[in-house]
């Protein structure tokens, strides 16, 4: 049945998708022990470590290409019919390389897939306001060319949100979509400040599961959260499985949707997550097919 669901993904992360595989194929000089020993995490911050280990691996524009290239086969054998990608532009910019090229030859991937996509720059909230006003500043001029948001991730407690006032409010100028990753690693008052700034989607949001008033203001507000169960088990964001508060959210009238955030480092799918959502919180066939709908209805496809 999940399967034959079309399917929108709207929390995924084209550098997290990277399978050990293709690491591999980009640097012979790993392991495959060396690799897998790098996608297992402690905690969050042990995460961050390992992302900034892969990206490092990503030397030019034919790296991302090749990465995008096995991405969209993937979410094309998944019935994943539209897909917003998020590309972390500020890594690229962090690591002194330019974006144009890389960006040219991800929409030259793209047109050749049979997955429809859109993209979401992201800046790296830790490294402050002034590397994200570069980052929105790319997404602004890429508006016509396929880029629908302009978000933040990384690491809540080292980047607060209170930061990013002028970035957001130039990207919501320039025709940008706002999403923010909030309420992950820090409480609800996260995801109260991402609201505050402007925030149309949050990324994750789960500890919003704590504060009833905010869940309110979601469901009365029309705010979907984009849930990642597997990469919350994986980060320590949440205890165990069985203490994930998804159903929790759901059944609060939160809109969701489900994302599989980092497959590659969760060693997870978009249809992993419909079965695990199924098998351990007891989803049934109808709820499923909504949250599917839910990934067309909450897109900022333009």
């Amino acid at each position: 049945m999940v399967h034959d669901l079309e399917k929108a993904e709207l929390h995924l992360h084209l550098e997290g998708s990277v399978e050990p595989e293709t690491l591999l194929e980009l640097d012979p000089k790993l392991t495959l022990e060396e690799v897998r020993a790098r996608y297992r995490y402690e905690d969050f911050a042990g995460f961050i470590e390992s992302f900034k280990w892969v990206t490092g691996h990503l030397r030019g524009p034919r790296d991302y290409a090749l990465v995008a290239r096995r991405l969209l086969e993937r979410l094309a054998a998944q019935n994943v019919r539209y897909a917003e990608i998020t590309i972390s532009a500020g890594v690229i910019l962090w690591r002194g390389q330019q974006f144009g090229p890389v960006y040219e030859m991800l929409l030259d991937e793209v047109a050749r897939s049979p997955v429809e996509v859109r993209w979401v720059l992201d800046a790296v909230r830790q490294l402050g306001a002034e590397p994200a006003m570069a980052v929105a500043r790319l997404a602004a001029n890429r508006v016509e060319r396929g880029v629908v948001a302009f978000g933040i991730g990384g690491d809540e407690a080292r980047g607060p949100v209170e930061w990013f006032d002028k970035v957001f409010e130039f990207a919501r100028r320039s025709g940008l979509h706002l999403t923010v990753h909030a309420g992950e690693t820090v409480g609800p008052e996260s995801v109260w400040e991402a609201l505050r700034l402007g925030a149309e989607r949050i990324g994750h949001g789960i500890r919003a599961a704590e504060d009833p008033m905010l869940l309110d203001w979601l469901r009365d507000r029309d705010i979907a959260l984009e849930i990642c169960i597997s990469s919350n088990v994986a980060t320590g964001a949440v205890a165990a499985l069985d203490r994930h508060p998804v159903r929790r959210i759901f059944e609060a009238g939160v809109p969701i949707v489900l994302g599989s955030d980092d497959p590659a480092m969760f060693q997870t799918t978009l249809e992993g997550e419909y079965e695990l959502a199924a098998r351990e919180f007891g989803f049934s066939e109808k709820e499923l097919r909504g949250i599917a709908e839910n990934g067309f209805r909450y897109a900022f496809k333009r």
